[in-house]
């Protein structure tokens, strides 16, 4: 199975207000163990980044669309346009080092222009439209423009695949662009444009394809996380050399986490789409034990004169991650000192002076890790440390980083550090994290899944109970929402009714995968083993192609399930131990069968 990648976007990787993905459960998830959510994407034990078919999908209207992969690699026509047009209106920011196809695309545009007069009144309306858009951050001003290529259909009809409200706030800024871009697009001829410019963005695509699969691999690697570990979210990269390599932008938008690059002969800004790929497989972690991270809060006292984002001086959980995400990044960096190694065949009395000249040589690596640290540390990510020394130790054992959290994150002796940071001296300026943020409103069913992984199950189960009523929505999706609530309820038999519902009214193969193995669990609990054993061998010929799936059915078939004992490793306010235990999750993905 192949995976792809989700995208970004910024020289400054700003943040904004967030929907945090906040999950609180109680005792009664104990009782089935985890609870999948649906239509998880493609993804197994040795992912890869896959570039997209050479012709677009016509299932994928937009950049960010509901049913994309989890993590893509990709192209997109819409944006192409808007770039263009963004180069055509004088955008020149970055173009002597860009890929020649910036170039070559951009003479081919001006060709078009010269021969008709139509085309460039159409061009000089944009031009105004674009110059009286313009704003002091070459950054912020170039962001709004990506915000909306994210919610363009492709072209001919370049129209908003989102309502209004629904829409990035910043690409409501320029959103009336759109008209004129379609009369541009049409009158260049700008798909035939794109038509010969693809190759060299699909030899861009190939020439990254390998790079982005080793970071994503080897980052997993470190944490000990398999890759289909970052529950709803996506992540996905988007080439497009129209634009300044200089600059990466990156955002996350509900769950989505993208980054938009412009690569110069295969080669792209691999640390800051890293960094927001740090943030995509830690997030979910960090966020689900947001209700226990109070005892935290001394810290963000200690930042308040600290030169950094509002949100790292408001939202602790913020200021963990990143301390986290810097931590780690220290602990990997490539720090230019090369490791002397002991020859094995060195003589006895040359032993001492290798040894000398090995241990030398690792304790300069360690001191250019070290200054890393302290830079963030000065710049107001006070945890920096702290979690640089804790990864040291987890490097060492064997645990995965979903199961060393919470004595990293809780087994931190608060007094002590809030002692050792207090007399820093900040610096100035700090660098901006690299990720913009954008809220995104969520409606009916879709805010029913929110409620459940807050932990609000009368909420979720009102908006779900609702669709049933009004047949507004995927009813299929309701039952199986409401059957996840009344597990939360410990109402076994409203939980048998509603997974039964579901399987009768699901056409989805995952629901309907889930739906039979849940059903298979109550029947054994119920010491029906004989219908318990009918469900799971169903569950498996739905055939919905996902590992943990067949893992989960098969364990069934094995053996009868029985209830886990709940281990109480942290807070008691903390129910949700590991996100990926637990149904807190978009019901796009499910997540990983219980061991």
């Amino acid at each position: 199975m192949q995976r792809q990648l989700r995208h970004s976007t910024s020289p400054q990787w700003v943040r904004s207000i967030f929907t945090r993905r906040v999950l609180c459960f109680g005792l009664a998830l104990c009782f089935f163990g985890a609870i999948p959510v649906l239509g998880q994407r493609s993804s197994d034990s040795q992912p890869s980044v896959a570039p997209p078919a050479q012709a677009p999908s016509p299932k994928a209207p937009a950049l960010v669309e509901a049913a994309g992969p989890e993590i893509s690699l990709q192209t997109s026509e819409a944006l192409f346009d808007i770039a263009v047009a963004l180069n055509a209106c004088g955008y020149d920011q970055g173009l002597a080092e860009s890929d020649p196809v910036r170039t070559e695309v951009r003479r081919e545009v001006n060709q078009a222009l010269l021969g008709s007069a139509e085309a460039r009144d159409s061009r000089d309306l944009l031009c105004t439209f674009i110059d009286r858009h313009r704003l002091s951050d070459s950054g912020l001003d170039l962001a709004q423009y990506i915000s909306l290529a994210l919610y363009v259909t492709a072209p001919p009809e370049l129209k908003q695949s989102a309502e209004n409200e629904d829409m990035p706030p910043d690409s409501m800024q320029v959103s009336e662009m759109l008209p004129m871009l379609r009369n541009f697009d049409r009158l260049v001829n700008l798909h035939a444009v794109w038509l010969h410019a693809r190759p060299q963005y699909d030899l861009e695509l190939n020439r990254l394809h390998d790079s982005l699969t080793k970071m994503i691999v080897d980052t997993n690697a470190y944490l000990k996380t398999p890759v289909n570990t970052s529950g709803n979210s996506r992540f996905l990269v988007v080439v497009e050399p129209m634009l300044d390599p200089r600059q990466t932008n990156a955002r996350v938008y509900g769950t989505d986490y993208v980054v938009v690059v412009s690569p110069v002969n295969g080669k792209i800004q691999i640390t800051q789409v890293r960094h927001t790929y740090l943030h995509y497989q830690i997030e979910p972690f960090l966020y689900a034990r947001a209700t226990a991270m109070n005892r935290l809060l001394p810290f963000l006292k200690t930042v308040r004169e600290a030169p950094l984002d509002y949100t790292y001086r408001s939202d602790v959980v913020a200021l963990v991650v990143e301390c986290m995400i810097r931590a780690i990044e220290a602990r990997t960096m490539d720090t230019g000192v090369a490791i002397y190694k002991v020859p094995e065949d060195v003589r006895r009395s040359d032993l001492d002076d290798a040894t000398r000249q090995h241990n030398a040589s690792i304790e300069r690596a360690e001191a250019v890790r070290r200054n890393s640290v302290q830079q963030s540390m000065r710049q107001g990510y006070v945890l920096t440390s702290y979690f640089y020394n804790a990864f040291a130790g987890f490097e060492k054992q064997p645990q995965s980083f979903s199961e060393s959290i919470g004595e990293m994150v809780y087994g931190m002796d608060v007094p002590a550090e809030l002692s050792r940071v207090k007399n820093i001296q900040f610096v100035d300026q700090a660098s901006a994290d690299v990720v913009r943020r954008v809220p995104r409103q969520l409606k009916g069913l879709d805010l029913a899944e929110a409620d459940l992984m807050k932990g609000d199950a009368d909420s979720a189960g009102k908006v779900a109970q609702q669709a049933l009523q009004d047949r507004a929505g995927d009813v299929a999706r309701a039952n199986f929402i409401l059957a996840r609530v009344a597990i939360l309820h410990r109402d076994v038999a409203g939980a048998q009714r509603y997974f039964e519902e579901t399987v009768r009214l699901s056409k989805d193969p995952r629901m309907l995968a889930w739906s039979h193995i849940y059903l298979g669990r109550i029947y054994d609990v119920q010491e029906e083993r004989d219908q318990a054993v009918t469900e799971y061998r169903a569950a498996l010929e739905v055939r919905d192609g996902q590992p943990d799936t067949k893992l989960a059915a098969e364990k069934g078939l094995k053996q009868a399930y029985a209830v886990p004992q709940q281990a109480h490793t942290e807070p008691a306010d903390d129910s949700s131990a590991d996100p990926q235990e637990h149904p807190a999750h978009n019901p796009q993905q499910p997540p990983e069968a219980p061991k």
